[in-house]
Order: C-alpha cells, then sequence, then structure tokens
C-alpha cells in the first residue's frame, strides 16, 4: 500500500547497507516475472517474521504494531489489493492482460498482506506454518476429494 514504498525503500537502504543481497533480492528473479506458479525456495515463513521483526524493532514501531491494529491494517491491505481486481471482470490465471506497472502493484499488495498477516500470527503467538498444515488436513477431511470433485459446494452440503 502506500505504507509500503517507504518500508521497501528503508529496507532496502538498511539492507544495502549490511550487504544483504538475499534481503534485496538481487541476483534473482523478479517477483513479478512472467513464470511458473509456485514461489522461491530461498525464503521461509521463519525468515520473513524475523525480517519483519526486525524492521518493526529497529523502527520502535512494536508499541503500535499490536494485534487489533494489525489486524486493521491487513484489512486495510486487503482493500487495496481488490481495488487492483475492482472493474476487471473475470482475471485470467496468469494475469495475461496486466502491465508490468500493474503486475508490481499487485505483487507490492500481495506482499504487504502477507507480511501483516505474518506479524499478526506472530504477535497472536500462532505458528502460521504448522497452523497451515493443521487446516490442510482439517479442509481434506471436510472435502475429500473422491466426494467433491468438480463442486463448489460448500462441506455441510455433503453430510449425510
Amino acid at each position: 500500500g502506500r505504507m509500503w514504498g517507504r518500508r521497501m525503500a528503508e529496507r532496502e537502504q538498511g539492507a544495502a547497507a549490511a550487504g544483504d543481497e538475499a534481503a534485496l533480492g538481487k541476483g534473482s528473479e523478479t517477483p513479478v516475472a512472467a513464470r511458473g506458479s509456485g514461489f522461491s525456495p530461498e525464503l521461509t515463513m521463519e525468515q520473513i517474521r524475523q525480517m519483519q521483526a526486525q524492521f518493526t524493532d529497529e523502527r520502535d514501531w512494536d508499541q503500535f504494531h499490536q494485534p487489533r491494529n494489525l489486524l486493521l491494517a491487513l484489512v486495510g491491505e486487503v482493500g487495496e489489493l481488490a481495488e487492483l481486481f475492482q472493474w476487471r471482470g473475470e482475471v485470467t490465471e496468469g494475469l495475461p492482460d496486466w502491465t508490468d506497472t500493474e503486475r508490481t502493484a499487485l505483487a507490492h499488495e500481495l506482499s504487504d498482506v502477507l507480511l501483516y498477516l505474518v506479524e499478526l500470527s506472530d504477535k497472536c503467538r500462532v505458528d502460521l506454518s504448522r497452523a497451515v498444515l493443521e487446516k490442510l488436513q482439517v479442509n481434506r477431511n471436510k472435502y475429500p476429494a473422491e466426494r467433491v470433485q468438480g463442486s463448489s459446494k460448500k462441506y455441510t452440503q455433503y453430510r449425510q
């Protein structure tokens, strides 16, 4: 969002000062490169959590980054993300009709959402990686592939 540009510039200055090429993303693909689906394996959820915590600590923003405020910031960023899709109708996977500028804006907004989500999880003492694994198993149980194949019904509609 609007804060992202300032935050990213500060992060890049700090990373450059520390010589942290990985934090700057040097030597790797742009996050909006035309490529197949998937994520870079070089960065884990825990590393993102640590980098965001350090970023917040260095600015003494912990006083502001409490669960309620982080949730409201997250909702605001989701709104900014939604604005990118507003009035477009259906958007084809891979975003073939989007410009590089639009793709970059999307990458930044998705990053804002992720950063606030990770920090909110951290402040609420939720191990997001483990929670995701647990939730995927819950969803497998709710939506057995052999029972729901090709259907968008809610799980309560499958119970007999």
